[in-house]
């Protein structure tokens, strides 16, 4: 590999302005093709083969018009008067006929024909049916039913549409926030506006190419309004920190007297095979999202993996040539001619002295690290998952407004009524079974109502509605859902079926199916990716110890993220005015992320030790400690740039309103610097060292048939170093 990415980056180097002008080119032809071919994301929560899933397939088969979205209306009447007073009654008929005139509706009710009126009589609730599903409202639609809403006055009712969140979270300037953060750290770390300049640079036409990639996907594939964003917050972050890596490695070889060509050269040789092992596990962790079988889950983690692996591309070609173009600009003026210098300057650096003292007290190290990590990770035992729901909707908004005024009113589970779907060939049939199937769910626990649901002409299928106690992402709403299945779906019976469905339904078994798949897509990924350790460090050791101290990572991270976001400790920090249960694809997706952006530091730091004790001469605890020394200290000042500004560029979107983008945020941003500070830069320096030599041992018979992958550069010829640092005329 090292031969290979040797001349590929001398090839970008010599051949720069034929590289920048194919990736210009590509860039052109990608936003072409975005403008005129892109489509648009949907909002999409469903798992095809479960009950939920089936029965809503049945009810838009058999039933059209009830199988589309449902959305409310709230009417609150002014103060000092009730909804039945004939003036307010008046106000309320002209909302209705508002809501009638809305492209795709087909139906509306009014409050008093259904009679969902509180019992003050000052709050009612309007339904609106369209044909269209929730999933597939256009923009356009969400906005037209928004045009609905109104403040009230003394003769006029307040309105307030509620029904489905306003689409997907839409990116703004609080984003820019982090990645000015990130080109700060870059101007620090670099100390050239150029070299800064240029790894953002890489960075970007990575995104963009990704961003473009990506919508060009959504003509054709329906792709989650999430996707976007998660890819957004990889590109950028990976896409700054393989530039940041490749380079930190060109201008250390510069500064220390190699010519300009062999330097990109080599760094694309050595650091790039790190960056190529590192890019691999992210896709791996990120593709392997297709392992669960969720549709939504499945375009998001490809998503995210093409736009990774189009940064990958990115740092192996274009930014070989960007450095060709910049030559010795890309150190600071001090630098650029004192050559050896510069490298025994480097040793008496921070990275240096806290690879020192981490080794020397390595089993204090430790004990307090994994103790305090597993300490962090005690409030995961009561994680709760489920899909949002309006009541956590940004405060505010018209969603979030509806919702807390139905609950005031009618009870929290009024917000997501459950649908016990009844289907037979007889219409006697299906109604005798309806009428015991609602006599029966009054008994249950939890339950606020029961009433009758609509029905197709032939009488052949019909809906009771239920309507739950609690809210629709409860804990006792979801065990209402278990219950209704464990008794009304045994009264089936024949050719007549009963099942349960409805959005809140479709939440639980999502949830239940997404918690039931983590711990078989965590031993995929991490065995796929233990064996690309095992490849690339040829260590057994090595890859077992990055698996445990992912762990680590994991667990402490779901612990603060659900202290805060689910238990509330200190969330008017972050903005969470209302916490409750994470997003129930929130573990599986920062699972596969952080696993990724874990081996990413892993195999920063760890190619590195390898690569000095290699080179070291004879295998001992000596040569292995200093080897560790030698390349934690190496990496420290990239490691922490890197996680710094990976923190940035997370952190930026904990600004989102969106509770669940800033629940990502927030998590991805905490993991990767527990990840880089405390696993990567503490723990593994000093594991590494109580295992010595050990660390490096690989049988001999797996030795002989694992294929060998230089990515320390041993195959490269030895490097002619030039005087002084070369500088390329434009």
């Amino acid at each position: 590999m090292a031969q290979l990415l040797y001349r590929l980056g001398r090839f970008s180097f010599r051949r720069r302005r034929l590289v920048a002008g194919l990736w210009a080119l590509v860039l052109l032809l990608l936003a072409a093709g975005a403008l005129t071919l892109g489509g648009r994301t949907v909002d999409t929560f469903t798992i095809p083969g479960t009950e939920s899933q089936e029965a809503l397939d049945a009810l838009k088969r058999d039933l059209p018009d009830a199988g589309g979205a449902s959305l409310t209306v709230v009417v609150q009447a002014p103060a000092g008067t009730r909804l039945p007073d004939p003036i307010t009654r008046a106000a309320v008929a002209d909302v209705v006929e508002q809501a009638a005139a809305l492209p795709g509706v087909v139906a509306v009710v009014d409050p008093y024909a259904s009679k969902r009126i509180d019992r003050t009589g000052t709050i009612g609730l309007i339904s609106v049916q369209y044909t269209k599903g929730a999933d597939d409202l256009s923009a356009a639609d969400r906005e037209a039913f928004d045009t609905l809403a109104s403040d009230g006055t003394d003769q006029r009712p307040r309105v307030v549409p509620g029904g489905v969140s306003g689409g997907g979270p839409e990116i703004g300037a609080t984003e820019i926030i982090g990645v000015a953060v990130a080109a700060l750290v870059l101007v620090v770390t670099f100390g050239s506006l150029v070299a800064a300049g240029m790894t953002l640079l890489t960075a970007l036409v990575g995104v963009v190419a990704g961003m473009c990639g990506l919508l060009l996907v959504t003509a054709v594939v329906e792709v989650s309004s999430t996707a976007p964003v998660l890819a957004l917050m990889l590109g950028l972050a990976v896409g700054i920190d393989y530039a940041l890596f490749i380079g930190s490695r060109h201008r250390t070889q510069l500064a220390a007297g190699m010519a300009a060509e062999e330097s990109v050269a080599r760094a694309t040789a050595t650091a790039g095979s790190a960056v190529t092992f590192a890019g691999a596990t992210v896709v791996i962790a990120l593709a392997g999202l297709s392992l669960v079988g969720v549709p939504f889950l499945t375009a998001m983690g490809l998503a995210a993996a093409g736009t990774v692996l189009t940064a990958v591309l990115v740092a192996l070609s274009l930014l070989p040539a960007l450095l060709g173009f910049a030559g010795g600009r890309v150190l600071p003026r001090g630098l650029r001619n004192r050559g050896a210098h510069a490298r025994r300057a480097a040793e008496d650096g921070f990275g240096f002295t806290w690879a020192r003292w981490v080794t020397r007290f390595r089993i204090p190290v430790v004990i307090v690290v994994v103790g305090g990590l597993g300490v962090l990770s005690v409030p995961v035992r009561d994680m709760r998952l489920a899909l949002p729901d309006n009541g956590t909707a940004p405060a505010g908004s018209h969603q979030r407004v509806a919702y807390d005024l139905t609950t005031a009113a009618f009870g929290a589970g009024a917000n997501g009524p459950l649908l016990v779907v009844i289907r037979g060939p007889r219409k006697d049939t299906v109604a005798s079974l309806a009428g015991r199937v609602t006599a029966a769910v009054r008994k249950l626990p939890d339950v606020a109502a029961v009433s009758p649901g609509p029905a197709n002409a032939a009488g052949t299928t019909r809906v009771v509605l239920v309507t739950p106690a609690s809210g629709p992402s409860s804990a006792e709403t979801a065990r209402l859902v278990r219950d209704l299945r464990d008794s009304v779906t045994l009264m089936a019976g024949g050719s007549t079926s009963v099942a349960v469905t409805g959005a809140t339904a479709v939440g639980v078994d999502v949830s239940q199916k997404l918690t039931a798949a983590l711990p078989r897509y965590l031993g995929v990924v991490i065995g796929l990716s233990f064996l690309l350790l095992l490849l690339a460090f040829r260590s057994v050791l090595v890859p077992l110890k990055a698996a445990a101290g992912f762990l680590l990572t994991t667990g402490a991270t779901f612990g603060i993220t659900v202290a805060v976001f689910q238990l509330g400790r200190a969330a008017d920090l972050f903005g969470v005015d209302r916490p409750g249960p994470l997003v129930s694809f929130l573990p599986i997706i920062m699972t596969g992320v952080l696993f990724g952006l874990a081996m990413d530091y892993e195999v920063f730091i760890v190619s590195r030790v390898r690569e000095d004790f290699v080179h070291a001469g004879p295998p001992s605890d000596a040569t292995a400690t200093a080897a560790t020394v030698a390349g934690v200290g190496h990496g420290a000042r990239v490691v922490t740039a890197a996680a710094l500004i990976m923190a940035a560029v997370f952190g930026g979107f904990v600004l989102i309103d969106d509770p669940t983008i800033k629940a990502i945020g927030f998590g991805l941003a905490l993991g990767v610097l527990i990840d880089a500070f405390i696993v990567r830069m503490t723990l593994v320096p000093a594991v590494l060292t109580l295992l010595g030599r050990r660390a490096w041992a690989f049988p001999r018979w797996l030795d002989r048939i694992t294929p060998r992958v230089d990515i320390e550069g041993d195959t490269l010829r030895r490097p002619e170093p030039a005087e002084a640092p070369e500088l390329v005329r434009l």
